[in-house]
């Protein structure tokens, strides 16, 4: 069996007769015949009946049908595939995510996009996950990378990085001068928070009920630089990603320091809309995305 029968088939099977196959394909009436009895000796069943001038395609036959419109789909799958790769994109490319991912993740990722396809017009929307969610179920968003897990069937979640999260103090503040930090230590402290609803705000109040810490939450809010800004104006203590925090520790504008025993984790993950192929803006963004993603897996806390 090659493609040619495959071909065949379909075009009789589209058009009901012999000769009307061999006209759509340019070849003759005897050519097709010749070539379905070849297929039909090598199955030893057969793929037509022929009733009169009519034609009836038999269970074989079906199943072959249908072989042939799959194959050909993967062809031509494959064949746009290759054609798409040898062009730089164009149009645009809306992005969704949470405010620590548009301030840590997006830039270098976003750069290596313009410098692989500097005719894409790339558009950013930050926001909490459910907004992420909405936007991509509208179609305002294209791609989103938001903390997982997300609420979303009717959506694709797909894991990429894992994050740390880990608390923060001013340096002068008396937690930091403790060799080793428990949950007992946070106990009463105030605390300057995700907001609720959050994913992360939901790992942190699993962690303070789990250890039975009693917090004064003197704020909230989505954005992790106002926390990191009162944190460093010794308005309270918090706990935030790790890449979050790692130039202010850096710089020693803050203290950070994992919780002894209870290590914190947050995922992190693509979400896009489900359907039967990715449009090429949206695979190419996520392939592009693996080829900077060992920078940020290698920007780890200390031990």
């Amino acid at each position: 069996m090659d493609l040619r029968q495959l071909e065949i088939i379909r075009a009789i099977a589209d058009t009901g007769s012999f000769t009307a196959a061999g006209e759509k394909l340019h070849v003759s009436q005897s050519a097709i015949s010749r070539q379905i009895l070849l297929l039909e000796d090598e199955l030893g069943e057969a793929v037509f009946h022929r009733i009169g001038r009519r034609i009836r395609i038999t269970p074989a036959g079906e199943a072959l049908l249908q072989l042939s419109h799959r194959v050909f789909q993967d062809l031509d799958d494959t064949v746009a595939a290759l054609s798409d790769r040898q062009e730089s994109l164009r149009g645009t490319m809306r992005l969704v995510g949470g405010m620590t991912v548009c301030l840590y993740v997006f830039p270098a990722l976003l750069a290596e996009v313009r410098r692989v396809h500097p005719n894409l017009d790339l558009k950013v929307t930050v926001g909490s996950a459910d907004r992420s969610i909405a936007m991509l179920r509208s179609g305002a968003g294209d791609l989103g990378l938001v903390t997982l897990p997300a609420e979303a069937a009717d959506l694709v979640a797909v894991p990429v990085l894992q994050e740390e999260l880990l608390l923060i103090a001013p340096p002068t503040h008396p937690i930091a001068k403790k060799k080793q930090i428990v949950p007992a230590d946070l106990n009463r402290q105030p605390f300057v928070l995700f907001e609720t609803g959050s994913i992360t705000r939901r790992l942190v109040d699993e962690f303070f009920t789990r250890e039975r810490i009693e917090t004064d939450i003197v704020m909230e809010t989505e954005n992790v630089e106002i926390i990191k800004a009162m944190v460093r104006n010794g308005l309270g203590i918090s706990i935030i990603p790790w890449q979050a925090a790692a130039a202010d520790v850096r710089s020693k504008q803050l203290f950070c320091s994992r919780i002894a025993g209870h290590p914190l984790h947050r995922q992190t993950g693509w979400l896009y809309p489900k359907m039967s192929r990715l449009p090429r803006t949206v695979s190419e963004v996520i392939r592009i995305f693996e080829t900077v993603r060992p920078r940020f897996e290698a920007a780890v806390a200390p031990r």
